[in-house]
């Protein structure tokens, strides 16, 4: 697989992917040359400068991944993309100390003037008086938005005797009351009652132009606005008038709606505090988006969930790296499933029990689909495109957590109907302390076997001789049996078999054995 990177990343980033894919680094690339060359590639990683748009995607026949070595993904068309069933990963942690020093940064100097008395000091002039500042201790800082760099900006402005104030209709009041932060029920209290205002939202069509002329009106006329978020939030000419009236009485911006930007009216202002995007332009924080983003690229390319997707269905909260675990054993028992299904049906329902039973398994269901729907259709599945293409087939999935299992901490059970009726299971668990997958149930008998390429599964009466029986068929067909678990409710009962081989089981050899008195099916899996 090939992997294509636009803009300038860290070498440790690099190498990773090089132990496992071929690499281009082809830097400054104009948008013709990206729609041209984007189709013989795998996975992509940019930073800000690259646009991904809906002609880029149309033209990358191969594309399976890109990945933003950064927080913020709108110069990604994700509309598209997810159309095209490509996932989408961010590194949504690696800048957020970088950008919360730089906000509280910000904040401090247009609080005392700082790049304006530096400016006026290397001028020749030495006029203490005119760069009376204020101080934050007893001040109000509002947050609009609590997420990741939003919550080292409060920790830090509470370290400085602030107090914080807070709108996020995401963040519970128990998790600010925990973080000793006020709970604003609009944006308008937030301006209304704060010393310092500092913006911590995405891009989107919901926040563009989100401070604007009406809302300036509502903050103190000693009030100030810090944005180090995305550019467009703030209408900057808005802002211009604001700060020359004296509606507001200073501005830090970093960033701004179009980018580069070196000419604005906001720059002749002596309170409007000016950087280029500084944001995440730390040495740690570069390192950290680079290796962040070529590991997010990796898992996707090796069939995998990044755990920063943006448009596929990770886990989030406690326990998420947890529920992550059992996502390549559900994709299998979805396999197994469909195999050991004569005509499947429309209906599947999976349950959940114990512990994984407590936490979000939206993508177990999505891996559990995945792996049933490799063996019905043609194109190539992933965590992004199979509920598109599940709806399609009309397939219902019905999820259930019950109560805790007797044998296993958790267990993940998966029911399918077929079109005659019959109801086919297959259960699997994670074991042992490096978690190691385990089918525990197949045609509803218990047995214990660790998944592997090749797999036989009968079904029997439960009389002697039947195991040799098995064996010496494999063995006149040349097929090496690698474990065998057997399972049956009672003694003389109906019983089955699991057997883990070296080569993939033949019609020839499968004709055989349900000839043979005593077995009732005898079925191969291959995953």
């Amino acid at each position: 697989m090939k992997v294509l990177i636009t803009e300038a990343l860290a070498e440790s980033g690099v190498e990773l992917l090089r132990k496992e894919f071929e690499v281009d680094v082809l830097l400054g690339l104009s948008p013709e040359e990206l729609v041209e060359k984007i189709g013989a590639y795998d996975g992509l990683i940019i930073r800000s400068a690259t646009t991904v748009t809906a002609e880029v995607i149309d033209h990358a026949d191969n594309l399976k991944v890109v990945g933003r070595a950064g927080i913020g993904v709108d110069n990604i068309d994700i509309e598209a993309a997810t159309k095209r069933g490509i996932i989408v990963a961010n590194a949504p942690e690696s800048n957020t100390i970088a950008a919360g020093e730089h906000t509280l940064g910000l904040m401090l100097a247009a609080a005392r003037h700082i790049p304006a008395a530096d400016t006026s000091l290397r001028g020749g002039e030495w006029k203490r008086s005119k760069f009376k500042g204020v101080e934050v201790a007893g001040k109000t800082l509002g947050l609009v938005g609590l997420g990741h760099v939003g919550t080292i900006v409060a920790r830090g402005a509470l370290g400085m005797r602030m107090r914080v104030l807070a709108y996020d209709p995401y963040v519970s009041e128990d998790r600010m009351r925990d973080m000793n932060v006020a709970r604003a029920e609009s944006v308008d209290e937030v301006l209304e009652q704060s010393d310092f205002v500092s913006l911590h939202v995405p891009r989107t069509p919901q926040t563009m132009g989100l401070i604007n002329a009406e809302t300036l009106e509502k903050m103190k006329p000693s009030a100030y606005l810090i944005n180090v978020a995305r550019g467009g939030i703030v209408d900057e000419g808005a802002l211009y008038n604001a700060l020359k009236e004296g509606t507001i009485a200073g501005a830090a911006l970093d960033v701004f709606k179009e980018e580069p930007t070196t000419d604005s009216p906001l720059f002749s202002l002596p309170n409007a505090v000016i950087t280029p995007h500084l944001g995440a332009s730390t040495v740690e924080a570069q390192d950290r988006a680079g290796v962040t983003a070529a590991e997010q690229v990796a898992v996707a390319l090796r069939g995998r969930v990044p755990m920063n997707a943006i448009n596929a269905p990770v886990p989030v909260g406690e326990g998420a790296e947890f529920v992550a675990q059992f996502s390549e054993l559900c994709e299998t028992m979805g396999r197994v499933l469909y195999q050991l299904t004569d005509r499947p049906g429309s209906s599947l329902k999976i349950e959940y029990r114990g512990e994984v039973a407590a936490h979000d398994t939206r993508l177990l269901d999505v891996s559990v689909v995945k792996g049933l729907l490799a063996g019905m259709v043609h194109e190539p599945l992933n965590f992004v495109n199979t509920p598109a293409l599940a709806k399609e087939r009309g397939l219902r999935v019905e999820t259930a957590r019950l109560s805790e299992s007797a044998d296993y901490t958790s267990l993940v059970t998966l029911r399918l109907a077929s079109d005659g009726g019959e109801e086919n299971v297959v259960s699997g668990t994670l074991v042992g302390p490096r978690m190691q997958p385990r089918i525990v149930d197949a045609f509803g008998f218990t047995v214990d076997i660790v998944p592997q390429k090749h797999t036989l599964f009968l079904r029997n009466e439960d009389q002697p001789g039947m195991i040799g029986k098995v064996g010496s068929i494999l063995g006149e067909h040349g097929v090496n049996i690698g474990n065998m678990a057997v399972g049956r409710s009672a003694p003389g009962s109906p019983a089955a078999m699991a057997i883990t081989v070296d080569e993939p089981i033949s019609d020839e050899v499968l004709k055989t054995l349900r000839e043979v008195p005593g077995f009732t099916d005898a079925r191969a899996v291959s995953l």
